[in-house]
């Protein structure tokens, strides 16, 4: 007999196979550096009020700080991420680091919490053999995605091989693809593909540098002399965590483009170059991605969702050169900012 969570769980997955506009949920803080509650639920009653199919919290957008026991943070912002959007038909995507212990026990914690699945961060304490296992074992817990994270930010390199092994445990569910790489990028394409998954593994983008072309286009694989048919369902990043009433219509467009609008797929081409060039200010490509966190968190200043850009870390802050980049990309792309939108409803959000 289906029981009222496990009827939710399984709508929550079949959502989240359908793709959907998920967010990288930042996290609001006070000038003191403590959590601003107010701001954090504003924060989730925007990305869903965007039409966003999810929110993930607890990952590298949150600050993969909060992780730390000192800093006592994960379990308040899960708990008050999963209040928020409470009645809603929202994924809730829990980040899970650390050892096999650690992530497990984090995962049995967004499960207490009403989480539906879990995004594992790679671990550089366990070779390949070690993730899958740990994948393994979280998956006892909750479902699982799969996360290539780009170096820069505290990902590692990874083998085909070693997504064709994720991608054949049964509780994988879905790979975020962020190496902000095109080999590697091909390597998940493929290791899913060799594992058969390529028809209930749902592939979300996380290449904040290529996000429309990732969505847009079909990839083909070539397995064993078959060609195989895979695609990019949605898109899980921190990219959306700004603008996500522009990142819902983009989704529908590219939508609309892989089943055949020329008009579409023209238009969607030349905004990604726009959406990279945006993103390149607000990640920080030019210094190693060093204000990322604080570029996002400076768009949602602007928009007055965030009192500052304050980080965890005092030192984390927008590298030199930054601020005039956002300046200029704020001035160059007023189709891809949401403004409107947010001053439309901040009150309510805010109240």
């Amino acid at each position: 007999m289906l029981t009222a969570s496990s009827t939710r769980q399984a709508a929550a997955l079949a959502r989240f196979r359908q793709g959907c506009v998920i967010p990288a949920h930042p996290l609001a803080l006070t000038p003191d550096r403590r959590l601003d509650e107010r701001r954090q639920r504003a924060l989730t009653r925007y990305y869903l009020a965007s039409g966003a199919g999810g929110i993930a919290v607890g990952v590298h957008t949150t600050q993969f700080a909060i992780h730390d026991p000192a800093v006592g943070l994960l379990a308040p912002v899960l708990e008050l991420a999963a209040e928020t959007a409470a009645g809603s038909d929202a994924v809730l995507v829990a980040g899970a680091c650390g050892d096999t212990a650690q992530a497990v026990a984090e995962a049995e914690l967004a499960a207490s919490l009403g989480y539906h699945m879990v995004l594992l961060s790679p671990y550089a304490g366990l070779d390949e053999d070690g993730l899958v296992e740990r994948a393994r074992a979280v998956g006892e817990v909750l479902p699982v995605i799969g996360f290539y994270l780009q170096p820069a930010v505290g990902g590692r390199e990874l083998s085909r091989g070693f997504w064709a092994r994720l991608a054949a445990l049964e509780s994988v569910v879905g790979i975020k693809v962020a190496p902000f790489d095109r080999y590697r990028t091909l390597d998940v394409l493929h290791g899913v593909c060799a594992a058969g998954r390529n028809g209930d593994l749902a592939l979300y983008t996380g290449n904040d540098d290529h996000i429309l072309a990732d969505l847009v286009a079909p990839h083909r694989v070539i397995v064993d002399g078959r060609a195989v048919e895979v695609e990019f369902v949605g898109g899980l990043l921190g990219q959306w965590a700004v603008w996500a009433g522009t990142a819902v219509t983009l989704l529908d467009e590219a939508r609309r483009a892989r089943d055949g609008d020329d008009a579409a797929l023209r238009r969607l081409l030349t905004l990604d170059g726009h959406l990279t060039d945006a993103n390149a200010a607000i990640f920080d490509a030019a210094n190693g991605y060093h204000g990322c966190i604080p570029g996002i968190h400076e768009v949602l200043r602007r928009q007055g969702l965030l009192a500052g850009r304050w980080c965890l870390d005092p030192a984390e802050d927008l590298s030199p050169g930054q601020m005039a980049e956002l300046d200029r990309v704020h001035r160059a792309y007023p189709h891809l900012r949401d403004d409107d939108f947010v001053a439309a409803h901040l009150d309510e959000w805010l109240a």
